[in-house]
């Protein structure tokens, strides 16, 4: 059965409400717990990187280990990737899933989101919630899954571990009943010659 009118007007001024307080949490400093177009994400400004650090200790990984981060299009690219290869706008308009390309030579994010090369994982979200508060916020967004390092990557929002959900600064509202099992963005690691590896 469609969702009614009120229904529907409901879910926009839920979305609505969970933009503005992720926007202000963001622009903060804060971590947010959203959903985004893959499975549920731990987020920040991923140009931040007192944020950032924050991100890590929260998942107890690693800061070695590179995060990914959102942005709303892929013209914006250029602002986060000294040299972008021709192709990776081909490879981003013919995916059918969620796809996170790894750049070689980011720039302007915070050191810490980066991994070896200064390289950086860019994925550009299709669903309405995520890409609507990237395009408001209009820097990048760190989004790594919502789970402590080496756990079971959580697939709805009732699989999250409490600890995560405590430790965020705001944990959106949005998508919480949705019991559709979400998986992970498709990963592709992009040379700058152009010649690319799929790595998962």
């Amino acid at each position: 059965m469609s969702p009614s009118k009120e229904q529907i007007q409901k879910t926009r001024q839920q979305q609505e409400a969970d933009i503005v307080q992720c926007l202000k949490t963001l622009s903060a400093g804060g971590l947010i717990l959203y959903p985004t177009d893959t499975v549920w994400g731990i987020g920040c400004d991923a140009t931040n990187a007192d944020a950032v650090n924050r991100v890590y200790q929260l998942k107890q990984r690693d800061d070695s280990k590179a995060l990914i981060v959102l942005i709303d299009s892929a013209d914006h690219l250029d602002h986060y990737v000294i040299d972008v290869p021709m192709i990776a706008r081909e490879l981003i308009d013919v995916a059918v899933k969620p796809l996170t390309i790894i750049y070689e030579g980011a720039y302007n994010l915070a050191p810490n989101v980066l991994g070896a090369e200064d390289s950086v994982g860019i994925r550009i979200p299709g669903d309405e919630f995520c890409h609507s508060l990237c395009e408001r916020y209009g820097k990048p967004i760190v989004s790594t899954s919502a789970n402590v390092s080496g756990q079971p990557t959580a697939k709805t929002f009732a699989d999250i571990d409490p600890s995560i959900v405590q430790g965020v600064d705001y944990a959106v509202q949005y998508r919480r009943g949705d019991t559709t099992p979400h998986q992970p963005s498709n990963i592709i690691l992009l040379s700058r010659d152009g010649t690319f590896k799929i790595i998962r």
